[in-house]
């Protein structure tokens, strides 16, 4: 804690109290402040006595209750390289904003699984969980993004991927890290979206680079059968070439022309849609464009839903896919800003 710069509460040692279990081989370590238990968090695998240790909260960690005491997160100003550590490349996955990752074949280095997780954006903490016998992969992993925006982009790219003989499960995880069952049904209806964009990529060999897909701070994975190869990139492809978040959601197929000329079934089909589209995030508009007697109008059958920003929009599109309305079932996309604001909707 010395060497990275943990101590921040003044001079002296952060721990006050040390419980060891020998039998078990874990203890329980006691820091003099919040912040520092906080920074402590860090040091996950670090490497004592040649053996990489793993850093954890207790069972009973609340982090709501704890990010009302102090920060929940390390400093980023810590040193780790002082101590051979990487910052943010591995440990301290906890928290409300962290993704399961199971399914993953066991010959798959943390390297590789972080340069595909990474393809989506940054990560904040990684945790590949390993044997503690054998130092081997369990086959299952949490993970944080940086940006919380794009937790439902990644979960809904790679979950129900073949790698190999196996199938990737990837959604939110709740703070004891078994997922949360109310984010099974939003990422089941982002998964339809991915079988409705199939995109079909030759891919030969046994490595390719993350790179060539448009995504930030993606290098070689390699090591990974070519079987597994096209089923992975055809949804990392998907959302790479069709799948940039912008704050407009355009919903196809919700409702019939003849449906919005009569004026009351238009107000109430349009307020039943603020009411839908607002439980994501905050509108700034509603657009449903209505038949005209004189020429054609773009955009029937659509509803075009902004947001403030692109989470809300993220959150719509995910939950309102393969919904229904009506008898009508909803295909949610992303629609570029600059076309809505001069009013295309063309699609």
């Amino acid at each position: 804690m010395a060497a990275v710069g943990g101590n921040t509460a003044g001079p002296g040692d952060a721990v006050v109290n040390v419980y060891i279990n020998q039998e078990k081989r874990f203890a329980f370590v006691e820091m003099r402040t919040v912040e520092e238990a906080s920074n402590a968090m860090a040091l996950d695998g670090i490497v004592y006595e040649g053996v990489a240790v793993r850093v954890r909260r207790p069972s009973d960690y609340n982090p709501s209750m704890a990010a009302t005491l102090g920060p929940s997160q390390p400093s980023a100003h810590l040193n780790l390289a002082a101590i051979g550590l990487i910052p943010g490349a591995t440990g301290g996955a906890d928290g409300p904003d962290r993704i399961f990752v199971g399914g993953l074949p066991y010959y798959l280095t943390e390297e590789q699984i972080i340069d595909l997780l990474s393809s989506f954006g940054p990560l904040r903490a990684f945790d590949l969980v390993k044997d503690r016998d054998t130092g081997t992969s369990k086959g299952y992993a949490f993970c944080i993004y940086q940006d919380s925006a794009v937790m439902d982009i990644a979960c809904a790219a790679l979950n129900g991927l073949k790698m190999g003989d196996r199938t990737l499960t990837v959604r939110r995880a709740s703070a004891s890290g078994q997922p949360k069952p109310d984010q099974a049904n939003i990422l089941v209806q982002a998964q339809q979206q991915i079988a409705i964009q199939k995109l079909v990529l030759a891919s030969s060999g046994n490595s390719t680079s993350m790179g060539n897909l448009g995504f930030p701070g993606s290098g070689m994975i390699s090591g990974m059968p070519a079987s597994a190869m096209p089923n992975m990139l055809s949804a990392v492809s998907t959302f790479a070439s069709t799948e940039i978040p912008t704050r407009i959601v355009c919903l196809s197929k919700v409702v019939s022309p003849d449906e919005l000329r009569d004026d009351t079934a238009y107000e109430e089909i349009s307020e039943d849609m603020r009411e839908e589209c607002g439980k994501y995030g905050n509108l700034t508009n509603l657009i449903i464009p209505r038949p005209s007697p004189n020429r054609e109008v773009p955009g029937m059958g659509m509803v075009f839903v902004e947001y403030t920003d692109a989470h809300g929009a993220t959150k719509a599109k995910t939950s309102l896919h393969g919904r229904k309305f009506g008898s009508n079932t909803v295909i949610a996309t992303y629609y570029p800003e600059e076309k809505f604001i001069h009013g295309d909707y063309g699609g």
